[in-house]
């Protein structure tokens, strides 16, 4: 059992990146190209307020004839965002991902943001587990000891 704290450690760049609900989703577009990646929290001062991703900007801009740079991330985002804690397990996760069509969750603890994990990241993870297994299978099976 692998724990979300874990994932966060490993991860090259931990960084959460937020934006303001008053910024226009054109400048939450660039950023989120700046830094490569496809959501951002969206924060009032420390608070969350809201999370927004590119499948947002899809659905919510481009489908319904908007423009990036007048409107507002606020009335974009989606304001229910659910977090995890460092002690939610990858499967835990992984469920509350797939049951809630979620691709990112925040990691956070006692009101304290530590991170955001992905569904690639946790997909990774599994993955490498796996694999490990595998390889451990293969060498009792093989008899070859390391």
């Amino acid at each position: 059992m692998k724990y979300i704290a874990n994932i966060l450690k490993s991860k090259a760049d931990a960084s959460v990146y937020a934006i303001a609900p008053t910024a226009s989703m054109f400048d939450a577009l660039q950023l989120m190209a700046e830094k490569n990646i496809g959501s951002l929290l969206v924060k009032d001062g420390e608070a969350i307020v809201g999370i927004v991703t590119e499948r947002d900007y899809a659905r919510k801009i481009v489908l319904l004839g908007r423009t990036s740079p007048q409107t507002p991330v606020s009335e974009v985002m989606s304001r229910s965002v659910m977090c995890v804690t460092p002690l939610h397990t990858t499967e835990q996760c992984m469920a509350l991902m797939t049951q809630n069509r979620l691709r990112h969750l925040p990691v956070m603890d006692g009101g304290k943001l530590l991170g955001m994990v992905s569904i690639g990241d946790l997909v990774k993870d599994i993955i490498s587990e796996q694999q490990f297994i595998i390889e451990q299978l293969e060498h009792y099976i093989t008899g070859q000891r390391d």
